[in-house]
């Protein structure tokens, strides 16, 4: 299960700070009263950025391992979400996405390029969509564009800043912002839209 570590570090501050040893995780999510022996489970690694590494725990009552993801790193892809956020607003701003794909990546084949932009600009806009129509008081006259959430939010780090708003409803929001499950996604359309029961996201410490 992946879980939220808060932090305003880049991700290149993050490795070179290797904060993934000052991540912390109050409770098991799964035993917030304690009734279990969770316990620190070391780290693994990203294959980009270089040297990145993801803190995790092992509740062996549940049989579930937990990791906390900072707030810089994308979620089930490589890469930091300020990343994938200029990719997507460069295919905003460009005249198609034929344009977009030429500039981004001219050194692999037109399929796999498209795969590679459909990854990333389909769970960033579908996220967009989820978080405007769960805060309608905030978001409702605002498209869902990385343009016009960064102009409203006042914010150039649209999606780190927005793993903190939306942090409530990270595990129905899709990757790479959000941890919905991949057996979930493409799923049920307005349950997705319903917090989860239970007790609220455990606090996490940078």
């Amino acid at each position: 299960m992946q879980l939220r570590f808060r932090t305003r570090l880049t991700s290149e501050e993050y490795v070179k700070q290797e904060a993934w040893q000052h991540a912390y995780l109050e409770h098991c999510p799964l035993h917030p009263n304690g009734e279990c022996s969770m316990a620190r489970h070391g780290t693994y690694g990203r294959v980009k950025p270089h040297g990145a590494r993801v803190a995790r725990w092992y509740c062996p009552e549940s049989h579930r391992t937990f990791s906390l993801l900072p707030d810089c790193l994308a979620s089930r892809l490589s890469g930091s979400l300020g990343e994938i956020e200029a990719v997507v607003i460069q295919v905003e701003q460009a005249n198609s996405v034929a344009t977009a794909a030429e500039q981004l990546r001219p050194d692999i084949e037109w399929p796999g390029v498209m795969r590679w932009i459909r990854r990333r600009v389909k769970g960033v806009k579908d996220s967009l969509a989820i978080i405007k129509e769960l805060n309608p008081e905030h978001f409702a006259d605002c498209q869902p564009t990385i343009t016009a959430f960064s102009q409203h939010i006042k914010d150039n780090d649209v999606l780190p800043a927005l793993r903190g708003i939306a942090a409530l409803h990270l595990a129905i929001l899709p990757p790479p912002l959000g941890f919905k499950p991949s057996s979930l996604i493409g799923g049920e359309h307005k349950l997705r839209y319903q917090q989860q029961t239970g007790p609220d996201p455990p606090i996490l410490f940078q």
